[in-house]
């Protein structure tokens, strides 16, 4: 599935909700994360997750932290209280927007 346009749009929401859920995540572990609940169909490159990281990192919404693990440092991210409060203001905008897309479409929401 080429999701590779639709996603950029939703990158932000998508990282921000995840560490919302998570707690704190590294770069890699998002991708995987990513990659195993779309069941492969969304594939973040590092292309794309590491400048959407650092713009929500300038934008107050996460911190950063190292930890050692194996010998190696990870850079780990983590909402700020800014950053839970931005979570909520993306889900509901993500919400209206697939609503109003369904509607324009004339699709059914799709359920599993």
């Amino acid at each position: 599935m080429s999701t590779n346009t639709m996603l950029k749009g939703s990158l932000q929401t998508i990282i921000l909700k995840l560490l919302e859920d998570n707690g704190q995540m590294y770069g890699y572990e998002i991708t995987q994360k990513v990659k195993g609940l779309s069941e492969g169909e969304i594939m973040l490159t590092e292309g794309a997750l590491y400048p959407a990281l650092h713009k929500l990192e300038a934008d107050g919404f996460l911190e950063t932290f190292t930890q050692v693990v194996d010998n190696r440092v990870r850079k780990y991210y983590r909402l700020t209280e800014q950053g839970g409060k931005e979570v909520t203001s993306k889900i509901n905008e993500a919400r209206a927007f697939i609503a109003q897309l369904q509607t324009v479409l004339n699709l059914k929401p799709v359920t599993k």
